[in-house]
């Protein structure tokens, strides 16, 4: 892998962790269809590890926000009453909402890993999972803010999020979804969506980093391009998360749904074409 294609694949990966398109899904359609070769055993070990890239950059835009969870967090559990405080309250949800991800992560680990190079199987699902975002649309009644959440809700948005670990469902469009389903105004549910892949791609990325220390030369041969795609994608999702929350106040996924048919279509026709 170059660096000229891991900071281009870094941007990517930025521009797409967030946005309901699926940031897997495009890490590995992109180089397919440019026809780039490289490595693949490389190729999940950078997927995941340039994740957080842009794991940093949601950290630094919510900065404040995380700051007064843990406070908050800390404070309560200390005098026992660990979900009296609102702030205190969505920190317990969002680490609940990691669990059912992580569990169905570590006992099927293999066969995730192994949907990584499944081609038709990603444009498939990057096609099919539109449908998501319009019935959350559609369906979902978005009246409630996250100071109403139960723990039911965290544990439901949580199981959307399982979803997401076969490339081309997209974590922030299942989770996103999920919450408006549940009946979360759509900025609300995104933010929860976004505080959930800090733990999320922390976890995804500790997997990562042990296959990166436990195959001989392989660090050696990615670090230059995890470096450069972890600054890329840092800059790219910082940006992008900005630009997304004001995007959500005042409009629909109906786009992103469009984009994700005309771009999983446009694969679907050139893998037809290549015969495989």
């Amino acid at each position: 892998m170059t660096l000229f294609q891991a900071i281009l694949l870094g941007v990517v990966q930025g521009l797409t962790e967030y946005i309901p398109v699926s940031s897997t899904a495009h890490l590995l359609l992109v180089p397919w269809l440019l026809g780039w070769q490289y490595d693949p055993a490389s190729t999940f070990v950078f997927t995941v590890l340039v994740q957080w890239g842009t794991l940093l950059g949601v950290v630094v835009y919510f900065r404040s926000d995380i700051a007064a969870i843990a406070r908050s967090m800390a404070g309560s559990a200390r005098r026992g009453q660990p979900l009296a405080e609102p702030e205190a309250r969505l920190g317990w949800f969002v680490l609940a909402a990691t669990v059912p991800a992580a569990i169905f992560g570590l006992l099927l680990e293999s066969f995730f890993e192994s949907t990584f190079g499944a081609t038709p199987v990603t444009i498939v699902l990057l096609i099919a999972t539109a449908g998501l975002l319009l019935a959350a649309e559609r369906w979902g009644e978005r009246q409630r803010t996250l100071e109403t959440m139960r723990p039911a809700d965290a544990i439901a948005i949580g199981l959307w999020q399982v979803l997401s670990l076969v490339p081309g469902v997209s974590r922030s469009g299942a989770t996103v979804s999920g919450g408006m389903l549940r009946g979360f105004v759509r900025p609300d549910a995104a933010r929860f969506s976004f505080l959930m892949s800090i733990p999320a791609l922390l976890g995804a990325g500790v997997v990562a980093l042990k296959d990166l220390l436990g195959t001989p030369g392989l660090l050696s041969s990615l670090f230059g391009p995890l470096a450069a795609g972890f600054i890329a994608s840092t800059v790219s999702g910082y940006l992008c998360v900005r630009w997304l929350l004001g995007y959500l106040r005042r409009r629909s996924f109906d786009a992103f749904a469009l984009y994700r048919v005309v771009f999983g279509g446009l694969c679907l026709i050139v893998l037809l074409t290549r015969g495989g």
